[in-house]
């Protein structure tokens, strides 16, 4: 079982996301945690747990003691004594009396670069402490860096260049993404214009070639780690597995229903956790399979899909009309996206959408 602990407080404040404004209030920080305990006494039901990530926001954000009071609250977890243990920072956070008490509670770092360009960081209103970044690779083996590109006027060598400067950290595992503006931010009020598609894919590809040369391996769409350091956390939602999803805005999904958290802090905090709960039916069950799946680099094992839901995959009408069509591929266990698509793959997902589960 892997459980997901969302932390909205950060640096970054944004004008989508009120409830990121409170980090700067230690009254509601602690009132937020004393909630968030409450929630998992009420609904954690004392599992092993494999895998734990603490996202956000970003927790880092948090002051040491409150970092204390949070990993107190864990200690409710029944967790495995080799359990990947997770938690999301940016650079100003990454203090040496945090690094060091840090590394005493978790074995791995994801940390929020996305580039190293002034300028870009500037317009996403980030910093970037080179100091703290270096610290951190000297304290923890197993660290994760984020990636953004797809920026206004981006070009390969502005690229090329973010690359090679993560190359030199020798980071774990490499996370990437293209820019997406969400309404209601600094750059979408602004019309701030990311690149067309054409462009953004020729970048993605540049990614894949220059990270697969230095022996990453791309296992989903948008993730590249060294060989065994995949993210066990992630693999959990990509194989449609439970998990839990514990404080405010989180998601899960436990005994085949998914549910999402309120948004609101109010209610959070009167014990009206869940905004919604939704049992799924086998087909939609079915559905968040290919979904999900299908954005491993190997895609979904034949076999195990027959053991886990007694129909042979080759009998889904989608998966004909893909392996017809050469956009899905197929080898003796897996049938997975063909690697010429991959970067257009939410077309080829959409196909999973609405479909029979009847043979055809």
């Amino acid at each position: 079982m892997s459980i997901y602990i969302h932390i909205p407080f950060c640096t970054q404040i944004c004008s989508y996301c009120d409830f990121c404004k409170i980090y700067k209030n230690q009254k509601w920080i602690d009132i937020y945690l004393d909630a968030l305990k409450k929630e998992i006494i009420k609904n954690y039901r004392g599992e092993k747990i494999t895998t734990l990530y603490i996202g956000g926001g970003t927790p880092s954000s948090l002051s040491l003691d409150e970092l204390k009071k949070l990993f107190s609250i864990l200690k409710i977890f029944n967790l495995d004594k080799n359990a990947e243990i997770t938690i999301e920072t940016n650079t100003e956070d990454l203090t040496k009396e945090k690094i060091d008490f840090l590394k005493t509670k978790v074995n791995r770092l994801s940390i929020g670069i996305q580039t190293f360009n002034q300028e870009t960081l500037k317009l996403l209103n980030r910093k970037l402490n080179i100091n703290n970044l270096k610290l951190a690779f000297q304290n923890f083996d197993n660290i994760n860096i984020d990636l953004m590109y797809g920026f206004q006027n981006q070009t390969a060598k502005d690229l090329q260049n973010d690359l090679d400067k993560i190359l030199k950290l020798k980071p774990k595992h490499i996370s990437t993404y293209c820019l997406i503006l969400e309404p209601n931010t600094k750059l979408y009020i602004q019309n701030y214009k990311p690149l067309d598609g054409d462009k953004e894919s020729d970048l993605y590809n540049l990614i894949t070639k220059t990270l697969t040369e230095h022996n990453y391996i791309k296992y989903e769409l948008s993730n590249f780690a060294k060989p065994n350091y995949e993210s066990k956390h992630n693999l959990t939602y990509w194989n449609n597995q439970n998990y839990y999803g514990f404080g405010l805005g989180a998601s899960g999904y436990i005994k085949n229903k998914r549910y999402e958290n309120t948004r609101s802090l109010t209610n959070y905090l009167k014990g009206n956790y869940r905004l919604n709960t939704h049992k799924l039916s086998k087909t939609e069950t079915i559905q968040n399979e290919f979904i999900l799946g299908l954005r491993k680099i190997k895609g979904l094992n034949k076999k195990d899909f027959y053991n886990k839901y007694h129909i042979d995959i080759k009998d889904i009408k989608p998966v004909k009309k893909l392996l017809n069509q050469n956009l899905l591929l197929e080898n003796n266990q897996n049938i997975y996206i063909n690697p010429k698509y991959l970067y257009t793959s939410n077309e080829i997902l959409l196909n999973f959408i609405d479909f029979s589960l009847h043979k055809h």
